[in-house]
């Protein structure tokens, strides 16, 4: 069946898995938004999470795609956290154009135990420690990396923090995610969501940037009597921008344009084609064998479990199985040399 175009005065709907980059130009704001489908059922289902894990990874997941998505090269983002919590470590990437994976490392004692006493909170899990995202461009390039706190607060003010301190751009962050139920023909089956969206203050002129109502500006008038009106263009798209509600981005009767529409039509919002976002670990049999090439004879016998080395790649659960003799002319040559 021809799926049909939409023609001249018509758009299409992104749908799930698909970031929307859009801008709303009377307010010099541009941002981008998404709701997560499929590729969250996969990556939470492949791991069967705990529900107060499952629901912190997906907010990595969602804030590492609108993150990961801006990039304009070849390369991929790294969203990593680093904490004393029961959930310790949290690791999302993000491969261009779209190929996303993702695991967490918990404690069951700890969580188990944080549950029962109600600090189930995502910033509760995660405790105290550092977020790390890190931009990388290839083997020949540097890579680039914005460390922040964690200290009790949310991924939505961390991000903020991270843009404000590193980029210095104004940015507000909406995450949200959902646990729902479908009844179909093989029963009522669990299917998870996750909806984000990101908005930035990127105006033309350098100078609307150091305005009073910006927060950390340094345009703030020596003389208030004498100071000119202030420009509340940020002030009123984060106002606006605010009212969404996690219910909101999670929907999948609303879709991602509709509640840009909802949300800035008063001022109107343009919507530009979306980048799709795929469950796609990099891991495969070749790099892992690259990696046991570089081994020692001694580390090799050590990884050797029944006359097999055995790895588990920890974000699509998939087992390779190695001979360790394939090894040999490798660890021969290196005597030898």
């Amino acid at each position: 069946m021809t799926q049909q175009q939409p023609t001249l005065g018509e758009f299409g709907f992104a749908g799930d898995d698909n970031v929307v980059p859009f801008e709303v130009g009377t307010l010099d704001v541009r941002g981008r938004a998404v709701q997560l489908g499929p590729l969250l059922d996969q990556i939470l289902s492949r791991h069967e999470y705990p529900e107060p894990v499952a629901r912190l990874l997906a907010e990595a997941v969602a804030l590492t795609v609108l993150l990961g998505t801006s990039l304009k090269f070849d390369g991929k983002f790294i969203l990593q956290t680093r904490s004393d919590g029961p959930v310790d470590m949290l690791v999302a990437d993000l491969r261009t154009p779209g190929s996303v994976r993702a695991y967490a490392r918990f404690d069951q004692e700890r969580l188990d135990e944080a549950v029962a006493e109600g600090r189930a909170a995502p910033e509760e899990l995660l405790g105290t420690g550092v977020l790390a995202l890190t931009i990388d461009q290839g083997p020949l390039m540097q890579r680039y990396q914005g460390i922040v706190q964690l200290d009790g607060t949310s991924l939505e003010e961390v991000a903020r923090v991270y843009f404000r301190q590193s980029e210095q751009i104004p940015t507000e962050v909406r995450l949200g995610v959902a646990r729902q139920f479908v009844r179909g023909a093989e029963g009522q089956q669990e299917h998870w969501r996750a909806g984000g969206a990101l908005i930035q203050f990127l105006p033309p002129s350098v100078e609307r940037m150091r305005l009073p109502d910006l927060h950390g500006g340094d345009g703030d008038p020596a003389d208030p009597d004498n100071a000119g009106p202030a420009d509340d263009a940020w002030q009123t798209a984060r106002a606006l921008f605010l009212t969404v509600g996690e219910d909101e981005l999670t929907d999948p009767t609303v879709g991602t344009e509709r509640l840009l529409f909802r949300l800035f039509h008063e001022h109107g919002v343009r919507v530009y084609g979306g980048t799709q976002v795929i469950d796609d670990c990099s891991c495969s049999r070749d790099r892992l064998r690259d990696i046991l090439k570089g081994f020692t004879a001694e580390e090799i016998a050590e990884s050797t479990e029944e006359g097999r080395i055995r790895v588990n790649c920890e974000f699509c659960s998939t087992e390779y199985e190695f001979d360790p003799a394939e090894f040999g002319d490798e660890l021969a040559g290196r005597t030898l040399n």
